[in-house]
C-alpha cells in the first residue's frame, strides 16, 4: 500500500524540539516507514516569513518531485498574498494552500481569508487549515461555516479539532459538510480516538497526517497501523482519502 502523509512540514519552529527539519531527514524516515509521499508546508512560511518560506518550499519540491508535495502558506496580513498565491499554485508540486488561523490570529471564516479559498477553489486545489476546539480562530465550527461557501473545494481540518473533546465536534462538522475532510495528526490523538472518529465520520472522510517534523512521523503512522480498524478503513485513511483528493486536482 502506498501511504500518503497529508500534513507535514519542513524547517524549524521557535521553542519546539525539531531535531532536524530538513527534507533529507524527513525523506529518510519516510523511506524507513514506507511513506511514499508527504504533503508539506515550510515552517518559516507558517511563522514569520511566508514569502521566504514558500520560496524554500518550492526549492525542495523541485529537488524531490513526487516524494514531496507542497502547500503554499497564505498570510492574510500581506496585501500582496493573493497575487503571490496565484503564482505559487502554478509551481510544480504545489497542491494547495496552508492556513494557520492561530498564528495569524484571525478566524478561519474572516473575509481576509476569502481570497485564499476563492483562488484555491478556482484552481481546483486543496486547503489545509489548523483546527483547535474552543479556539476563537480555528474551532471546528469555523470550518463548518466556511465549507458550504466553497462546496467543490476540499477542506482538510488539520488535527480534527486537536483536543480530545474536539474530535466529536469535528466529526459533526464533517457530517454537515461533504467537502470537509478530517486529518489525524496531533499528540492527543490515540488509536482509541481514531477508531471512534472512523465510526462517527467514516474512513472516507479521514486522511492520515503525521505533523512531521513537529511530531514524529513514526508515532503518527503507528497509531493508524495499530488501531483496531478494519483493513479497508485503514487503507482508506493511509492512502485512499488523500489519493482521491490528489487525483481530483486540476
Amino acid at each position: 500500500m502506498s501511504v500518503i502523509d497529508a500534513h507535514g512540514h519542513l524547517g524549524r519552529w521557535p521553542a519546539f524540539a525539531v531535531t532536524d527539519g530538513s527534507a533529507r531527514s524527513l525523506l529518510a524516515v519516510m523511506d524507513r516507514c514506507g511513506v511514499t509521499t508527504a504533503c508539506v508546508s515550510h515552517l518559516l512560511a507558517v511563522g514569520p516569513d511566508a514569502r521566504a518560506g514558500n520560496a524554500l518550499l518550492l526549492a525542495e519540491l523541485a529537488r524531490h518531485p513526487g516524494r514531496l508535495l507542497g502547500y503554499a502558506v497564505f498570510n492574510p496580513h500581506d496585501p500582496e498574498a493573493p497575487e503571490r498565491l496565484r503564482d505559487l499554485l502554478e509551481a510544480p508540486g504545489v497542491i494547495g494552500v496552508k492556513l494557520h488561523p492561530e498564528v495569524h490570529e484571525l478566524p478561519l471564516d474572516h473575509p481576509a481569508y476569502a481570497p485564499a479559498f476563492e483562488i484555491a477553489a478556482g484552481r481546483g486545489r486543496i486547503v489545509l487549515a489548523h483546527s483547535q476546539y474552543r479556539s476563537a480562530w480555528s474551532d471546528p465550527a469555523r470550518f463548518a461555516a466556511v465549507a458550504p461557501r466553497y462546496p467543490e473545494l476540499p477542506l482538510l481540518m488539520g488535527h480534527s479539532g486537536l483536543w480530545t473533546d474536539g474530535f466529536a465536534p469535528a466529526a459533526e462538522a464533517a457530517a454537515r459538510c461533504p467537502s470537509l475532510v478530517l486529518e489525524t495528526c496531533g499528540s492527543r490523538m490515540t488509536a482509541r480516538h481514531l477508531v471512534r472518529l472512523v465510526a462517527e465520520a467514516g474512513a472516507e472522510r479521514i486522511a492520515f497526517g503525521s505533523d512531521a517534523v513537529f511530531l514524529d512521523l513514526r508515532v503518527g503512522l503507528g497509531r493508524v497501523l495499530l488501531a483496531g480498524l478494519a483493513a479497508a478503513d485503514r487503507q482508506q485513511i493511509l492512502h485512499g482519502t488523500m489519493n482521491r483528493l490528489l487525483q481530483g486536482l486540476r
